[in-house]
């Protein structure tokens, strides 16, 4: 009779390394707290002008909105839609990879709230040793 194949686990199994590179740049991007802020507001309130989301999100400066957002298009999470009128009218709204990333991060709003007492006394007590 044959024995049964041991199965081994692996702790380290391989990982694309395609797979590990874009989950280190969207969470060094996505935990830049303008990100975060303007997915915050487009998935509250829809389709956005320029200036909406710089009087929506406040402490931004206008190059820094503009940086977020090329950024936010050019990795899918945001259209940006220019109409041909005078002056300019430059809308923004999330994609649906955009919205599939607002929805993870609610995990760690959902998170925070049900943690927010512990982490507290967690830090009154390490605190208290300092």
């Amino acid at each position: 009779m044959p024995t049964p194949e041991k199965i081994i686990y692996d702790p380290n199994p391989p990982v694309d390394p395609r797979v590990e590179t874009l989950v280190n740049e969207l969470i060094g991007r996505v935990a830049d707290k303008w990100t975060l802020l303007v997915l915050e507001e487009l998935e509250d309130h829809g389709t956005c002008r320029f200036t909406e989301l710089s009087r929506r999100v406040p402490g931004i400066s206008q190059k820094m909105l503009t940086q977020t957002l090329r950024q936010m298009e050019r990795d899918g999470l945001v259209v940006r839609t220019v109409h041909p009128v005078v002056p300019p009218k430059v809308e923004y709204c999330l994609t649906d990879l955009g919205h599939s990333l607002g929805e993870a991060f609610c995990g760690v709003w959902v998170w925070a709230e049900a943690n927010l007492e512990r982490v507290a006394r967690a830090r009154m007590a390490f605190d208290a040793r300092g």
